[in-house]
């Protein structure tokens, strides 16, 4: 992991992604799903960005959006200094091919009707970049990388057990060699041991082709083995931003020590005096959000302030962004 290259290989500026509700004969507009809600963050070139939060926060969402498989309802993403939301038709398709995308569930991101071949060898064809016998050596290929036999190509992903699926689905995002990938939870639908050798893999794959990744979790201690920085989404916006070992040593959002104060710790000593910060309530709905700080119906710190104003996304300190009236 490289810190030579500081300049932003991807910026995302006030990104917005509503659902609209629609009810009634005429499908009429009764409300939206605030998904995520005006969120600001980089990504710098060779880095592993890690992107942590509860179920439903937004992250997902946030991931799809940033590749444009969901186009923004407002804000920009750069990559490279070209705005993808304002791109379009063959444009955005050549830029895709250096963006790609590795799915939460190997069982429902690979066509059961195809084989493994055509799987990881669409899309080479559907950006017409190999046909033929070049194709298979390029499948083949890709199989190697993420240590699956290349006679696997004619099989069918049902025949896989998750782990190999997982890396199936990690060849095909491979095979356009493309710089930055979106790991949307490539590890929580898999077994506890497969999910330490598909991070390992990750990490030795980022290694030899020098790629990016923006890597969505609800898994702390995964986000910290892998990431160089982590941002904390609730409620589709951004809790607290920092590099890695800030986050973790000193986090300063109430939701972020919540979070972390719940991640087990393997010494016993240090268990059994840590305090253990339980959120009461539910994750309010994202149709109807709390006015002012979003945290605020479950944190344990609320003043008045907190339903007044929205507090600031701002930097405390180098590089650690936090968005609390309270730090």
């Amino acid at each position: 992991m490289s810190d030579n290259n500081h300049h932003p290989l991807l910026k995302v500026d006030n990104l917005v992604k509503h659902f609209p509700i629609l009810a009634g004969v005429f499908q009429r507009q009764v409300g939206v799903v605030h998904a995520v809600d005006g969120i600001s963050f980089e990504v710098r070139r060779s880095e592993t960005f890690g992107l942590v939060g509860e179920s439903g926060c937004g992250k997902s969402t946030a991931g799809r959006t940033i590749l444009q498989l969901y186009r923004p309802t407002a804000g920009h993403v750069y990559f490279e200094g070209a705005d993808l939301a304002m791109m379009k038709g063959e444009d955005l398709r050549r830029m895709r091919r250096r963006m790609q995308m590795i799915f939460q569930d190997p069982y429902a991101s690979l066509n059961p009707r195809m084989s493994i071949a055509d799987i990881v060898g669409e899309p080479l064809m559907v950006h017409n970049i190999a046909k033929g016998a070049e194709l298979n050596d390029r499948v083949n290929e890709a199989l190697v990388t993420v240590r699956l036999s290349p006679t696997f190509a004619s099989r069918y992903p049902h025949e896989f057990s998750g782990g190999q699926r997982q890396r199936i689905g990690v060849a095909r995002a491979l095979a356009l060699q493309p710089e930055f990938i979106v790991c949307d939870e490539p590890i929580s639908a898999l077994d506890v041991s497969i999910q330490a050798q598909v991070i390992n893999l990750l990490e030795d794959l980022q290694e030899k082709f020098d790629l990016t990744y923006l890597f969505i979790a609800h898994d702390l201690s995964v986000v910290r083995h892998i990431s160089d920085r982590v941002a904390v989404m609730y409620l589709g916006i951004l809790a607290e931003m920092a590099s890695r070992d800030e986050l973790y040593n000193h986090p300063l959002h109430p939701y972020t020590q919540a979070l972390l104060s719940a991640v087990p710790v393997p010494d016993p000593v240090v268990e059994e005096k840590r305090q253990r910060i339980i959120l009461e309530g539910d994750v309010p709905s994202p149709v109807n959000p709390p006015s002012g700080c979003r945290f605020r119906t479950r944190c344990p710190l609320a003043q008045k302030i907190c339903a007044e104003q929205v507090p600031v996304w701002r930097e405390v300190a180098s590089d650690h962004w936090v968005a609390c009236h309270l730090v």
